[in-house]
């Protein structure tokens, strides 16, 4: 229960559950496209009172914060990417420009519906010639993942120990 502790006693404060257990959309935006009628939608009437939320994808975690690094050193984490609509959807990512040293894989195609993929965030923590940062260079990039229905914003960051 939420309500009572591990150890049967009333809890104080308020339980806050992990972002990663909400289920909440990442921060995206909407695309302007027209939805293809022959994309492979559902339509029955089970359907028709559907939540808006329940279209697209949801990212597990939905920001990925690498800490400090070494320079000189790849680093990689894996985010989770469900469909949490009722149709397959597909989905492409825009690669980070070079000069980020960010890099992800991950397999293409369709997603069916309640199915995930994984994406392989990979870094290489390297400092760019001819800065004076004091130490820390912090590397800060939004990758954008094309589906069909909105452009969704991975926030990445991390700090290289020069």
């Amino acid at each position: 229960s939420l309500m009572m502790n591990a150890a049967g006693q009333t809890r104080k404060e308020k339980v806050i559950l992990p972002s990663c257990l909400q289920g909440t959309k990442p921060s995206s935006i909407p695309n302007k496209k027209i939805e293809d009628p022959v994309s492979g939608k559902l339509n029955t009437s089970s359907l028709a009172t559907r939540r808006q939320d329940l279209n697209g994808f949801h990212l597990i975690p939905p920001r990925v914060t690498f800490g400090v690094l070494k320079e000189g050193c790849t680093y990689a984490t894996t985010v989770i990417m469900k469909n949490v609509s009722v149709n397959f959807s597909r989905f492409r990512v825009k690669q980070p420009p070079p000069h980020t040293g960010l890099r992800v894989m991950y397999t293409p195609g369709p997603v069916a519906a309640g199915l995930h993929v994984e994406l392989e965030i990979e870094i290489f923590a390297m400092v760019l010639e001819g800065r004076d940062t004091g130490g820390l260079e912090e590397v800060s990039h939004d990758i954008e993942i094309l589906t069909e229905t909105d452009t969704l914003l991975l926030p990445v960051r991390a700090n290289i120990l020069v």
